[in-house]
């Protein structure tokens, strides 16, 4: 089937050029507010954490400050977990659990770990409810050799000076069913290709890097997150997005390859997190929970197995 029956702009097979992307950024309608739900979250945890302003969006006539969460109690001797939400802005669930670690969990690994929490990467797409930045760029592909979306340049200047003290980076995800009805089909029309049939995964996963495996890793977090929401099953080729489950919903693949930031750190342990939030069988506060859940299973375990 072409592009032209799955999405509005552009001419099947045919890449986006400056005229299309202005299009597609003219039907992005704000819808909520970077200011007002996660600014204010971020600043009420300034007696716990350092805020740190690492830096600014400017885009059209709105401007974003990028904020993160340093652990006021940072200790040099001590090593750097990386808590990352809302690489992909619509992805709600995950710059609410970020937000709500930081809130209600990060204090009992005082004194253990150095934390660095970015709740909201790309404020102007959590804004919008949509996946790429103001340029038609997904963030989510530019943390390795192509370097287009200034929300991954920031972080990476962020914990740059931080490099080779990592334990864990944690990056938390949900796909929704507007990955299948406007995100496939715009990135489809976008590149000029066929978009994917790819089924949205019921339930919650995990994404390991197959370059850095720790399944022990990825199953002690799952084992966590089951007490609160379901796992997703694999499909009839007993696969997750196209790619093998290696074990109840663990999928993995070199996401250094792909410029994912869960290939930011190098750190020891690493995950993406998966929920899916339009399941019937779960909430949107369920998933908020089940990232919390898997943010501090992975910091256990990690703590646990540093050597």
């Amino acid at each position: 089937m072409s592009t032209a029956r799955f999405y509005p702009i552009g001419t099947p097979g045919v890449p986006w050029g400056d005229a299309e992307r202005t299009a597609w950024r003219e039907r992005q309608v704000r819808q909520r507010r970077h200011d007002q739900d996660v600014v204010p979250r971020v600043e009420a945890l300034a007696e716990d954490f350092e805020i740190v302003r690492y830096g600014e969006l400017a885009y059209g006539d709105d401007g974003y400050p990028l904020l993160a969460l340093k652990s006021r109690d940072w200790r040099p001797e001590l090593p750097v977990a990386l808590v990352t939400g809302g690489v992909h802005g619509y992805e709600t669930s995950g710059v609410l659990g970020a937000l709500g670690f930081a809130e209600d969990h990060a204090a009992r690994y005082a004194g253990r770990v150095n934390l660095l929490v970015v709740p909201c990467v790309s404020p102007w797409a959590y804004e919008r409810i949509c996946r790429w930045n103001y340029h038609a760029v997904d963030p989510n592909r530019n943390f390795g050799a192509r370097r287009e979306a200034a929300e991954s340049s920031a972080l990476i200047a962020l914990v740059e000076p931080l490099a080779g003290r990592f334990l864990l980076h944690i990056d938390l995800h949900e796909t929704t069913d507007t990955d299948a009805t406007e995100f496939q089909p715009a990135l489809a029309a976008r590149d000029g290709k066929e978009p994917d049939r790819d089924g949205v995964p019921d339930g919650f996963y995990l994404v390991g890097d197959s370059e850095t495996t720790r399944l022990d890793f990825q199953q002690a977090v799952i084992e966590a997150v089951r007490r609160v929401t379901h796992i997703a099953p694999p499909d009839a080729q007993g696969r997750i997005i196209g790619f093998p489950v290696i074990a109840d919903g663990v999928i993995e693949f070199p996401v250094r390859q792909s410029g994912l930031c869960a290939s930011l750190t190098g750190a020891s342990f690493t995950t993406t997190t998966e929920v899916y939030p339009d399941s019937p069988r779960t909430t949107p506060d369920e998933c908020v929970a089940a990232q919390t859940t898997a943010v501090c299973a992975a910091l256990d375990f990690a703590l646990a197995h540093a050597h």
